[in-house]
């Protein structure tokens, strides 16, 4: 089995390898990215960091870059969410307290000045980037959906300890917070109703929106600038695929996942193009 931390690419897609992200470019009005997938951290912050490798591991989402693998584009980062989260307000992206993360210790001393700003300019390079990759989805297609994926801890007590409660933590959340749902409901339903009937390992998948999760920064900022003509799906996938705390993988339950998802493409672009 390849390695679970490099996203396949589709056969006809081009690859472009950028310092701060990996950009996959194919065919269709499919777009896939997992801005918490990266563990990559600038020199000079982990010189001062005071997390260790396993608890910024924890806290990331790995693995979802191999699921960004079913859409035929997909823009990929690569550093970690605590040198810069892609997922938050600007001026919220640098965790610098630890009430900005879970409560974590996270600096040996803070990061200078020039420090923060070097972690908001790849913020600022992103998503100038990413409204170049929009702006052409919308010129050829018209109308695009974005997977924006993420996984979540489900088991903070501890890795003997009971999980979080079933009820409050479904497997996948769907989050359409910030989108106008009543247009984009056709696409949203259909997704939900394809993943949710879909043959997990002889099982449904327990699939509800807006549970755990509306979605953040991300969504928010397509919604914004491309209102009627872009639907993100903020999905948030519970680790049951993993062991949370070791960071070790099951890849049969992984690939079931990303099976999962990929068939819910073609409803997608049935719906799409019937709206």
């Amino acid at each position: 089995m390849r390695d679970m931390r490099d996203a396949p690419s589709a056969a006809d897609a081009r690859t472009f390898c950028h310092p701060w992200w990996t950009l996959r470019r194919g065919e269709g009005p499919l777009l896939a990215t997992a801005l918490h997938a990266g563990h990559g951290l600038r020199d000079e912050l982990g010189r001062v960091m005071a997390l260790d490798e396993a608890t910024r591991l924890r806290e990331e989402d790995p693995f979802t870059d191999y699921l960004a693998g079913v859409a035929p584009s997909a823009i990929l980062p690569r550093r970690s969410r605590f040198e810069v989260d892609l997922n938050r307000p600007r001026d919220e992206a640098v965790y610098q307290r630890p009430e900005d993360a879970w409560g974590l210790p996270l600096w040996q001393t803070p990061p200078s000045a020039a420090m923060v700003a070097q972690s908001l300019a790849e913020y600022d390079a992103f998503y100038r980037q990413l409204k170049v990759l929009l702006d052409d989805l919308q010129a050829r297609y018209g109308r695009f959906v974005v997977f924006d994926l993420h996984s979540y801890n489900h088991r903070r007590d501890g890795p003997d300890a009971p999980p979080a409660d079933p009820a409050a933590n479904p497997e996948v959340n769907v989050g359409t917070g910030s989108m106008d749902r009543a247009f984009w409901a056709p696409v949203v339903d259909r997704f939900m109703h394809d993943l949710a009937g879909f043959d997990f390992l002889g099982r449904r998948l327990d699939v509800r929106e807006n549970i755990k999760f509306v979605g953040r920064q991300f969504p928010a900022w397509v919604h914004s600038h491309y209102p009627h003509t872009g639907c993100v799906l903020a999905i948030e996938f519970k680790k049951t695929f993993m062991d949370e705390w070791s960071g070790v993988v099951e890849p049969r339950k992984l690939e079931a996942l990303q099976a999962a998802l990929r068939a819910t493409l073609p409803g997608i672009i049935e719906t799409l193009e019937r709206l």
